[in-house]
């Protein structure tokens, strides 16, 4: 690495450079004390380490002030730090990721700012805007950090729609051949790396076999709603340029999880660390959902103590991040994690001994992250199991071989790297993908039903929503009533638009539906269910230190039930009972209905 820096300063070419090596063998390590070696030497050290998430950022952040100690500082929205050596961030946090417009890079950071820049995961990442850090430090040295290498191919026909954007996607042609490569099969052979013995899952969906009874048999509902299908629905001949809509068996799904589940039996026991890999949020939601049911049911037939929490939903629309901690450390909790992509990349967890596969996948890149997350070593742990169910293990062995994204395929081909259960039936859903990657939505406009795009469909219900309560303060005050949120919704459903049905559409299940309406219609900036527990906690620390430890207790199972399923969900008629909370407990705060009152108001302040 330094070598090849140096030859680039002789030669006065880019200084750029990349590393190549499997998951788990240490690239950040390597990045760190690369940084550390030039700094000792006295050459001047303004590092950026850049990445796609908040999990990264804070793995990262650890490495580095094992080292740098307070020389390295994470970089997030409220500061734009600027007096350590190296700086930890976010594509999010610097404004470049997808559609942001770079402000407050640009704001805090002038061109050539920086002497190094690392970009980790580099094979992940070039699909955003994030060109633009390499662009304004041109003169920096340039790192790219990956285990799979990406490689773009390249057509005549497309060769000519290359933005500059997509360039560096191109992991070989950017940054050049790795300066250093190291596979998962060396790391193995080394010792520095989990042994992987494969399994055959012994349930498999052949599609080519599926007639429509047996779809029918399995209870089939939608994919991404999770709604039930209607009969008439799938019986409807599939004809070129129909509406599409892709199918869960939840029968299906059961008996594949007990395959699983008796081999967790029959491999040392059923509360190993596991990783379930799934092809949407409901499908994570139903495999957790049977995972729990099993582990249950066992516990009870084998007079086994259960553990508080064995299988939870962990993905990037659907929250779980903040359960990463306990699954990664926790011995007695959190045993199976569904996700969908959250968990293929970057993402250290040490403890993990199986790897599922549930989904269907087709890119080798998203595969061998996958694989990934099983190679690292612990206590104990040489060898990983992966257990097959969707012949993903095929993959093994093949190019990091992409083709070149155009306007035509976009969506299409990023989503094709974790593609869905590939079942698909004519349909009368109210949105769809089509070819060009525009997603619409059918609302009811002058009495009819027409197809508008998402986008028309969102500045409908800013408009009405508006006209309907003028002020945010006020809609806050309609939305923590029952009475009136329902009657907002309805005024809003009978102007022919559906806050929910754009919610799903929008993939926006982590925020309870003020955070979408307030960002759409007042500009608020959104928070997640899970954020707005954390901020009540701290904002209101004054008023639960206040209570007596068991209130304070019921208060955040009250939260708890928030951050699982939004506003909704405290207003059950059952909730009390549902949460086993001692109304008692509750009564120093006064009635228990009001206590309710006051925590939903606290919730959504500001």
């Amino acid at each position: 690495m330094l070598e090849k820096i140096a030859r680039c300063e002789v030669e006065s070419t880019a200084k750029r450079a990349l590393l190549s090596l499997a998951t788990g063998a240490g690239k950040t390590r390597i990045a760190v004390h690369l940084l550390k070696r030039i700094a000792d030497t006295g050459q001047r050290v303004k590092a950026l380490f850049v990445c796609d998430r908040i999990e990264l950022r804070e793995q990262a952040s650890r490495a580095f002030k094992n080292v740098f100690g307070a020389n390295a500082a994470v970089v997030d929205s409220k500061n734009h730090q600027k007096n350590a050596q190296v700086l930890i961030a976010t594509y999010h946090t610097l404004g470049v990721a997808d559609d942001d417009d770079a402000s407050f890079l640009i704001q805090n950071y002038p061109e050539n700012y920086f002497s190094h820049i690392i970009i980790d995961e580099c094979h992940r990442s070039a699909w955003g805007k994030w060109s633009i850090i390499l662009k304004r430090n041109s003169a920096a040295v340039q790192i790219g950090l990956t285990a799979t290498p990406r490689v773009i191919e390249v057509t005549q026909t497309t060769a000519e729609v290359i933005a500059d954007e997509q360039i560096t996607a191109n992991n070989i042609q950017y940054f050049g051949e790795p300066v250093y490569e190291y596979d998962m099969l060396q790391g193995v052979e080394d010792g520095y790396l989990a042994a992987c013995k494969i399994r055959e899952g012994r349930i498999k969906l052949d599609l080519a076999q599926l007639s429509i009874e047996d779809i029918l048999a399995s209870n089939p509902v939608d994919f991404e709603t999770g709604l039930a299908v209607e009969e008439s629905v799938i019986r409807r001949p599939i004809k070129k340029g129909n509406l599409k809509t892709r199918l869960m068996l939840p029968n299906f799904e059961r008996r594949r999880c007990e395959d699983l589940f008796q081999y967790l039996l029959e491999t040392g026991g059923v509360e190993q660390k596991t990783i379930i890999f799934c092809n949407s949020d409901r499908h994570a939601d139903l495999v957790t959902a049977n995972m729990g049911n099993l582990y249950a049911e066992w516990c009870e037939q084998n007079q086994h103590r259960r553990c508080d929490s064995y299988a939870f939903k962990c993905t990037d629309k659907g929250g779980g991040q903040e359960r990463l901690p306990d699954f990664r450390g926790s011995s007695r909790s959190y045993f199976i994690a569904t996700t969908v992509d959250l968990l293929t990349t970057g993402v250290d967890v040490p403890v993990v001994r199986n790897i599922v596969f549930f989904n269907q996948i087709n890119s080798p890149i998203t595969f061998y992250q996958m694989i990934g997350r099983g190679t690292r070593l612990a206590e104990g742990k040489l060898m990983f199991r992966v257990y097959d169910y969707t012949d993903a293990t095929r993959l093994f062995g093949e190019s990091f071989l992409t083709k070149l994204r155009t306007p035509n395929n976009n969506s299409r081909n990023r989503s094709s790297e974790a593609s869905g259960l590939a079942i698909e039936i004519a349909d009368r859903d109210e949105w769809i993908e089509e070819t060009t990657g525009d997603r619409f939505m059918r609302a009811k406009i002058d009495g009819d039903e027409q197809k508008i795009s998402v986008e028309e469909y969102k500045e409908r219900i800013a408009a009405k929503l508006v006209e309907i309560v003028p002020t945010i303060e006020d809609f806050r005050a309609c939305w923590i009533n029952p009475k009136t949120r329902k009657e907002l919704s309805a005024e809003l459903v009978s102007a022919g638009i559906s806050p929910k049905e754009y919610a799903t559409v929008a993939e926006l299940a982590a925020y309870d539906l003020y955070d979408v309406l307030a960002d759409i219609a007042y500009g608020l900036i959104p928070k997640t269910k899970s954020d707005r527990a954390q901020a009540f906690n701290y904002k209101h620390a004054d008023w639960l230190n206040g209570m007596p430890e068991e209130t304070a207790k019921a208060v955040e199972a009250f939260l708890q039930q928030f951050i699982s399923s939004g506003i909704e969900a405290l207003e059950n008629e059952l909730i009390f009972q549902t949460l086993k909370v001692n109304l008692d407990v509750l009564k120093v705060l006064g009635k228990p209905k009001d206590v309710l009152r006051e925590i939903k108001k606290r919730i959504f302040a500001g």
